[in-house]
């Protein structure tokens, strides 16, 4: 019985894989392609974006097992394309540069089970300023215990804090509230950092959650509480500002637009923030106008869902 000889590598065979390669790394360049609607499909992609590159060991195996150079060589498309929009992300480890301001933002989690130990964790850090969301009432007295000692300013309006190493000045509410929330509902602040660097005016936010759900995503509140907080920064005097805050999406996210397109994005550092257990997606943001993030990396786990995430800036 004779046996034929396995067909050997071919430019004809995988086109389909070939498509499917070039769609990966179009849809990774442009994901605007991909309409909002319905369901908020085009941002729940854009949230989860670094992830489209796992597309590339998934073509692989039909690539190899079709013996298709065609598809093989479409796959350094969607590498290429990954490489380029997140390779440089990937590098956080190494010293801060000289005159560097560090700053942490963090989660704190509202259920948190050990509020003073994450916040005995925060001040060792030693980070210039540290931002907090969903800070309790009940939770507030052991925060303010364990960070007295390295951060003798801050300031709280709601569930957001701010806790600095220098003077706090104009301290205020930022509303972000979305339409038919009631009062009570605090989520915003600013106040001037009266840094050795010069004054800095330190935006904190928390915008409402996003659900995934059969639908899709619903991110409408959250979205118009970005809208809401573009218009408070883009307003601001001072030309320096931090942004820190959870967001509750990814930069690439066109939800938060109207805050992204007028700040800096951070530089070095993918810095995944939550699910703590298992990283995702950075939700947790710090951003910057007439500053640069150089780098950004997530901390060791507190009790909280989220990690905290420290940013290296230079003015």
């Amino acid at each position: 019985m004779r046996y034929g000889r396995a067909p050997g590598w071919s430019w004809k065979r995988g086109r389909v894989t070939a498509l499917l390669c070039l769609l990966a790394a179009v849809l990774l360049v442009f994901p605007g392609l991909v309409p909002n609607t319905p369901g908020h499909v085009g941002s729940l992609m854009e949230t989860f974006l670094p992830w489209l590159g796992l597309a590339v060991p998934v073509l692989l195996v039909p690539a190899v097992l079709r013996r298709s150079l065609l598809a093989s060589a479409a796959l350094l498309l969607p590498v290429a394309a990954w490489a380029a929009l997140f390779g440089g992300l990937l590098f956080s480890w190494g010293q801060a540069p000289e005159g560097t301001f560090t700053v942490v933002q963090h989660n704190v989690s509202d259920v948190n089970p050990d509020p003073a130990a994450t916040a005995r964790a925060l001040a060792g850090t030693g980070a210039g300023i540290v931002a907090l969301e969903e800070l309790t009432a009940p939770a507030l007295p052991a925060f303010e215990a364990a960070m007295a000692a390295d951060y003798p300013h801050h300031a709280t309006k709601g569930t957001v804090g701010l806790w600095s190493k220098y003077p706090l000045t104009g301290v205020r509410l930022v509303d972000i509230r979305p339409e038919g929330v009631g009062e009570g509902w605090d989520r915003g602040l600013r106040a001037t950092a009266r840094t050795p660097r010069g004054d800095v005016a330190v935006y904190v936010a928390h915008l409402p959650s996003v659900r995934i759900g059969a639908t899709g995503l619903t991110s409408g509140r959250r979205d118009e509480s970005a809208a809401l907080l573009g218009e408070a920064i883009a307003a601001e005097p001072l030309d320096r500002v931090i942004l820190l805050g959870d967001l509750n999406s990814t930069l690439d996210d066109r939800g938060l637009e109207p805050v992204s397109s007028l700040m800096d994005a951070p530089g070095r550092g993918l810095a995944f923030s939550w699910p703590a257990k298992f990283p995702v997606a950075r939700i947790d943001q710090v951003l910057t106008r007439s500053a640069t993030v150089t780098r950004v990396r997530s901390l060791p786990a507190t009790g909280s869902d989220h990690l905290p995430i420290a940013a290296d800036i230079r003015f």
